[in-house]
């Protein structure tokens, strides 16, 4: 009660009473927790899960859990064990037995649900089927692990782009279910609080902040990475702090009765913790991190982030802190618009006072809420972001609220030395620059000059160079136009690395999945907050065709330039919620007119005529500049929308969307939108492949999926596998999934109708070695179709043509066991030697590959009239004659018999069909009166012994043997 008497209203004590509670609940729970990681235990249940499954040594149990499967009505108690590659569920009670492996891979839906039935459950959605999962004693604990895992898996087979930079889960064999939990954390912290992606979170306190300005203690979290202090409220105060550790000059034990932490910053602020549990400890563990971050090899890292946080004067300086070699001829040191439009001091309209007010409001509040990377961020900051930001802090504040300054402040000197190194290359990127650039805001003056084109260039090629993944994508410039206006050329750098890295992830790869991700999210809340929209449109493609430019642009290629900026102010605080909410809030104002809409076109110019009436009455831009300010004059029958207004009323009426549901529908809608890509994909391969095979559409839909199982399997437990490294979904759809000899052989034992032949394997190899045309190591789905399809449904002639291609280079290559006690099988390492043999390594193989045939030649440049003439040549291909083929020698001819020899069942009726080949063979060698190395026989030469239908070969053969023996 002492404590209590200290808060000045019953609201606060109100507050932190329910902070203790949840803080007691939360320390019971780590208890419970920490109970269950028994590792006798956990020994036990890898044992069961061993032994139940029957699954690789290599595959990883990650924890299980006891839960309940419902087979329908009927709920069955069991054991659920998640592992690196596998959700699998085992359940053996009465008799009864229940066993079910789901690859994460293959879930195209994972959420928490709850109905009638089921208070609360877990549904996993794979190929079709529904599986509930529930009475789990910790099921957000379980669902996170499960999500995780799955994500882990998509992105590690479907999406190689995001994940080849992803050390961490690199190695399937490292994953823990700790560091697991522990990334999840550290990936929603660095998120919510706009930092680097590689800081990891290590400790999180529940402390109250003393918030100055208010004389009110907020209640919340104080979360501590390697280079971070942060501070977010959890009582409603909408109350956040960021304090890098190279701000900070001083830690210090304050109260001991409360437990306080004192921390000062160089812009002379100092912040208050109170209740921190075990602060002693803390402070020591805070001065040592100070003391390392403040070592001689961050002193430029201090000047750019003291000079970040005082002032913006201060913070102008930065560049020429940080490198003095002079860069005025490289690097623009100034944004486009104080060059383009200047404001006049002296002669101040109405806007520019307007403009001037809103300055004054933004000053009021970095005198009493600090002003820099350290300052106070509440719900006063989002309502003067609301409002627009002036055009006069808008660069700066940019970079602080997306946390680009860190980064910034972190690499002094890097944009400069990117600029000098990607000045002058040549790609594919470039060139999609070079042909952007002018489209790129082209009424504003900023981009009719060399002045905006060049930065413009400069910036875009210099981040190509910094991420190849990404490169180029469309959208890009326009983004980074509005971006360079405000900010100087450095800073819009950085801002772009922001957006693209860390704010949109995965927008700008080759699929922009990250797109197509926030897509699927905006149509679940238009679900839930519009449903009648979502009625009437239900069969539309609408909301697909209509949003994608809304994400990837930030509404700037539909709205105003001038209006388009307010948009960005809020993308900037408060990330891809608020493009959802300003999303809700135009389809909510156009409602009436949408529900009215027969067609797409309709209610997509509906939206046209909509963004055409948008203003901004308080820019303070020339009117030669704002796009806005004559279309709506010409359109005077539309009613004009204000973006203040419209902005705002997408906070009232969508404010409540937390950032946590925002990112729990992302990790949600993830899963799907891959799966349907793969659907996608799956079915372009098929159509293409089902011109060339004879296949039932089901059974080449079986083969697919046989064929693509068949390359995952050999991703889930090798790390350094060929498959997985020549995967990559920006390829044509035949090329992303493609196997090697090994997975060749396995099929082939699986599925060739001559897989009892003795010599399987060498057959297996041979077929794998005239496939790799390419000599990659590697064959796609269309090449095992179409040998299969000549297995299966060739005629006799295609069929001996593919036999006799087996045996001729470059297919056919001497194999002979190194383990006699083998036989004629082939171990996989033999197997792999013999199919490398003559193959350039994969680099040189592609290279080589790439300037041969490939039209894309030479630093990336497309020839277009090479693609052209790769395809005539294709359509115009003839028929190969059994003439053109070459010869083979006397060595590669017995080989050949021998694989005739080995092709019959061994059936008693085919026994004098054994005999017969045996004899055709000697007479063909006795009948060639030439030096062994230099004899030779061609196809037509078998062939018109073998041509004739089983009965008459029978019978033309029992002719020959007979009248053999009467010679003999």
């Amino acid at each position: 009660m002492n404590i209590l008497s200290v808060f000045d209203s019953n609201e606060d004590i109100t507050s932190f009473v329910q902070g203790k509670i949840r803080g007691l609940i939360a320390e019971e729970g780590k208890g419970s927790f920490t109970k269950e990681e028994d590792p006798e235990k956990f020994r036990e249940g890898l044992m069961k899960f061993e032994r139940c499954f029957g699954l690789p040594e290599q595959e990883k149990l990650v924890t299980y859990y006891s839960c309940s499967y419902w087979k329908g009505r009927v709920p069955c108690q069991g054991w659920l064990y998640l592992s690196t590659n596998f959700l699998s569920f085992y359940s053996f009670l009465l008799g009864a037995e229940i066993k079910l492996i789901i690859s994460w891979d293959a879930i195209s839906k994972l959420e928490k649900t709850s109905n009638v039935i089921l208070t609360e459950s877990i549904h996993v959605c794979s190929h079709g089927e529904d599986h509930y999962f529930s009475m789990f004693l910790h099921i957000n604990e379980t669902f996170l692990l499960m999500e995780q895992l799955a994500n882990y898996a998509v992105r590690r087979l479907f999406d190689k782009e995001t994940f080849e930079n992803d050390l961490v889960l690199h190695d399937p064999l490292q994953i823990t279910k700790r560091g697991l939990e522990n990334r999840a954390h550290s990936q929603q912290f660095s998120a919510f609080f706009r930092l680097p992606k590689e800081e990891t979170l290590k400790e999180v306190h529940e402390c109250f902040l003393w918030v100055p300005f208010t004389h009110y203690n907020a209640h919340g979290k104080m979360c501590i990475s390697e280079n971070y202090i942060c501070f977010a409220s959890q009582d409603g105060s909408l109350c956040s702090v960021i304090i890098p550790l190279r701000e900070v000059t001083g830690v210090d034990k304050a109260d001991p009765a409360n437990r306080g932490v004192n921390i000062s910053t160089k812009g002379k602020r100092a912040f208050r913790f109170t209740e921190v549990r075990d602060f002693e400890q803390l402070v020591t563990k805070l001065r040592i991190k100070c003391n390392a971050t403040s070592s001689p090899q961050h002193i430029n890292t201090e000047v750019a982030g003291s000079s970040a946080s005082d002032s913006p004067k201060d913070f102008d300086e930065v560049p020429s802190k940080i490198d003095l070699r002079d860069n005025s001829k490289t690097v623009s040191t100034e944004a486009l618009m104080t060059v383009y439009h200047p404001q006049d001091a002296e002669n101040l309209d109405p806007k520019m006072l307007k403009e001037k007010m809103k300055e004054q409001s933004w000053n009021i509040l970095f005198f009493e809420r600090g002003h820099g990377v350290s300052m106070f961020r509440t719900k006063k900051t989002r309502d003067l972001v609301v409002r627009g930001i002036p055009e006069a802090l808008r660069g700066e504040l940019w970079l602080l609220f997306s946390g680009a300054v860190n980064d910034m402040a972190s690499s002094p000197g890097y944009y400069t030395e990117l600029v000098e190194k990607s000045l002058g290359t040549c790609t594919l990127a470039t060139d999609e620059i070079e042909r952007d650039l002018r489209r790129s805001l082209p009424e504003h003056p900023a981009f009719q000059s060399d002045t905006g084109i060049s930065a413009l260039r400069r910036v875009l090629t210099a981040y190509a160079y910094r991420n190849p993944q990404i490169g180029y994508c469309q959208a890009m410039n326009i983004l980074t136009s509005v971006l360079l206006l405000y900010a100087k050329e450095e800073e819009a750098f950085w801002l772009l690395v922001a957006v693209c890295e860390r704010m949109l992830p995965d927008y700008f790869n080759r699929r922009i999945i990250g797109a197509l991700v926030d897509q699927a999210v905006f149509e679940e809340l238009i679900r839930v907050h519009l449903p009648q929209l979502t009625d009437h449109m239900m069969g539309m493609t609408f909301f697909s065709s209509v949003s994608l430019s809304w994400f990837l642009t930030l509404f700037i290629s539909v709205l105003p330039i001038e209006s388009a900026v307010n948009v960005v102010d809020c993308f900037f605080y408060d990330g891809i919620k608020a493009i959802l909410q300003l999303g809700l809030a135009v389809l909510e104002y156009n409602m009436d007119k949408l529900l009215t809409c027969k067609d797409d076109a309709e209610a997509v110019t509906v939206l046209n005529r909509f963004f055409d009436s948008v203003t901004n009455k308080d820019s303070p831009l020339p009117p030669a500049v704002q796009q806005g300010s004559n279309l709506t004059d010409a359109k005077g029958d539309h009613p004009k929308v204000d973006i203040t207004d419209l902005i705002r009323e997408s906070n009232e009426r969508y404010g409540d969307i937390r950032y946590e549901d925002v990112e729990s529908m992302r990790c949600r809608n993830r899963l799907y939108v891959i799966q349907t890509l793969e659907a996608t994909t799956k079915q372009n391969v098929l159509r293409v492949v089902s011109q060339d095979v004879k296949f039932s559409p089901n059974d080449l839909d079986e083969l697919y999926e046989l064929f693509k199982r068949e390359h995952f399997l050999s991703c889930y437990w090798n790390v350094n596998s060929p498959v997985l490294e020549h995967h990559d979904a920006s390829l044509p759809y035949l090329e992303q999934y493609r196997i090697d000899c090994q997975q060749f052989r396995v099929l082939c034992h699986l599925l060739s109708p001559w897989s009892h032949c003795a010599n399987r394997d060498s057959i297996a190899l041979w077929t794998f070695r005239l496939m790799d045309e390419n000599c990659h190591g590697l064959i796609n789905f269309k090449q095992f179709s179409c040998v299969l399809d000549t297995m299966y449904n060739g005629s006799f002639t295609d069929k001996l043509k593919f036999l006799f291609k087996l045996h001729i280079p470059p297919a056919f290559t001497e194999v002979e066991s190194l383990s006699p006690s083998k036989g004629v099988d082939l171990s996989k390492e033999e197997l792999m030697h013999f199919s490398q043999l003559n193959v350039s390594s994969a680099g040189d193989s592609l290279e080589s590959d790439a300037l041969k045939s490939s039209p894309e030649k030479g630093k990336g440049k497309v020839d277009i009239q090479a693609y052209l003439k790769q395809w005539q040549d294709e359509l115009l291909k003839k028929e190969e004659n059994i003439k053109d083929l070459p010869r083979m020698n006397q060595s590669q001819f017995i080989q050949f018999s021998k694989t005739l020899y080995n092709l019959f069942h061994g059936d008693p009726e085919e026994e004098l069909l054994y005999r017969a080949i045996a004899v055709v063979t000697s007479l063909l060698l006795k009948g060639f009166r030439v030096p062994h190395h230099e004899s030779e026989v061609c196809l037509p030469q078998q062939r018109c012994l073998l041509k004739a239908p089983r009965k008459d070969r029978r019978k033309a053969a029992l002719s020959r043997l007979k009248a053999m023996e009467h010679r003999v």
